[in-house]
């Protein structure tokens, strides 16, 4: 908690929390003990030292922390305060970050749940337009395709942030990976609309 404290007043103390090698501590704290409020502390404090700018942000999300703090909020074992602090914490970091593989790496994991969802693409949608390799990365690491999956089967406010991803890319790349082109093409092919 002292660290978290710490970190929340400024962004230059939270700067000496990540310089002090305090990270490795807390995410070790909210991986290892099985006291949910130790582990509310933990992602609570992870959560204040990311939240001040893409520096703070990137120095959190380059030690994994973010796939523990999602399976953290989505675990039935947990206590609402730890879900509370863990969906805090990934809001507060994604926020921030511009560090487009940790972004990309939540998309390769498991399925995310929406409120989290939500978050990483707002985050993503800000962060492709300006970063052509993060563009390139994000489609030839299969994320793209996952992305155009979700956007049928989820809200019309995941929808809305997938659009507003797909609108950096060309039109030919979101119909390639949108479920049922391959369906589409074969369909003009046989009535020899081509």
């Amino acid at each position: 908690m002292a660290l978290g404290y710490i970190a929340a007043f400024s962004e230059t103390l939270a700067l000496t929390v990540i310089a002090s090698e305090g990270l490795p501590p807390l995410l070790n704290a909210f991986t290892t003990e099985v006291e949910d409020h130790i582990k509310s502390a933990s992602a609570w404090s992870l959560g204040q030292i990311g939240r001040h700018s893409p520096n703070h942000a990137k120095a959190v999300a380059e030690l994994e922390v973010l796939p523990p703090l999602v399976g953290g909020f989505v675990s039935k074992h947990s206590s609402e305060d730890l879900q509370s602090k863990c969906k805090k914490a990934v809001k507060g970091i994604c926020d921030r970050l511009t560090f487009f593989p940790a972004l990309n790496s939540l998309l390769q994991g498991p399925p995310l749940p929406e409120g989290i969802l939500k978050y990483v693409l707002i985050q993503i949608a800000k962060v492709i337009p300006h970063d052509q390799e993060a563009k390139t990365l994000f489609v030839t690491s299969g994320s793209f395709g996952k992305m155009q999956e979700m956007a049928v089967e989820s809200s019309s406010e995941i929808k809305s942030l997938v659009d507003s991803v797909n609108s950096a890319y060309p039109i030919e790349i979101v119909h390639y990976y949108s479920p049922g082109y391959s369906e589409i093409l074969l369909q003009k092919l046989a009535g020899g609309k081509f």
